[in-house]
């Protein structure tokens, strides 16, 4: 028999080629979902973090995230790890943005798409378990050292919050079911930081019509108040300031 032919040389570029696929540079990033967590107590805009078990940044605190699996969209990732991480089932969410620097975390290329998550009672958050040490709410204003470039998500998250009061019903996911309109008005000077003209603020809302009065009100220290309840609770473009 006639001895095989010995396969042609190379070129160059299919022995780069094939140096780059052994390489550790040919990996692919990972992608990851990190849910920003807001409540109201106490008459505080909250957010709720997890302290790491693990890894470089163990011991400081982020947001409840983990990787994507195999075959899951985004959204339902995002919905499992919230559930996983604070034990909570039902809540506004809504993608945010996309952080991509290579650099993020120290121990892979890491690419997370960071979420917002707004739920009417802080009380529904259980302690987490598992991968993570610690979680608690702290208020907005005097978070601790975050991880990785967890507070970037903070200020990005806490910065659609504040644009979408201004436009849309968003505010009826961090109310609950009945409230008063002096709770409303409390909720959009805390977030907002700033005065609320209540006298032209109150005749918007109710001549919009997306507020429902109730038939029940609320005893307090002075006169009865009367209660409320939004008339949708599904997202709506409503130019509420």
């Amino acid at each position: 028999m006639n001895a095989e032919a010995p396969p042609p040389p190379r070129s160059a570029d299919e022995t780069a080629g094939l140096a780059a696929a052994r390489s550790p540079r040919a990996a692919r990033p990972k992608v990851a979902v990190d849910t920003v967590v807001f409540a109201v107590e106490g008459g505080r805009l909250k957010t709720y973090l997890v302290q790491l078990r693990h890894g470089a940044a163990r011991g400081r605190w982020a947001f409840a995230g983990g990787l994507v699996r195999i075959g899951e969209m985004l959204d339902e990732a995002a919905r499992r790890e919230l559930f996983a991480s604070t034990g909570i089932r039902q809540a506004y969410l809504e993608q945010l943005f996309t952080f991509g620097d290579p650099s993020r975390d120290p121990r892979a290329h890491v690419v997370s798409v960071a979420y917002m998550a707004l739920i009417a009672d802080a009380r529904t958050a259980a302690a987490p378990g598992g991968k993570y040490q610690d979680g608690r709410w702290f208020e907005v204003s005097a978070l601790p050292a975050l991880a990785y470039d967890h507070l970037q998500m903070a200020e990005y998250a806490l910065g659609r919050l504040k644009a979408k009061l201004e436009y849309t019903n968003i505010a009826c996911n961090l109310l609950p079911e009945t409230f008063t309109f002096a709770e409303l008005e409390a909720l959009y000077a805390m977030i907002l930081k700033r005065p609320i003209d209540r006298r032209n603020f109150r005749r918007r809302i109710l001549s919009m019509g997306i507020l429902r009065r109730l038939p029940a009100t609320r005893r307090g220290a002075h006169r009865p108040a009367a209660l409320y309840s939004f008339a949708r609770r599904a997202p709506q473009v409503v130019e509420m300031l």
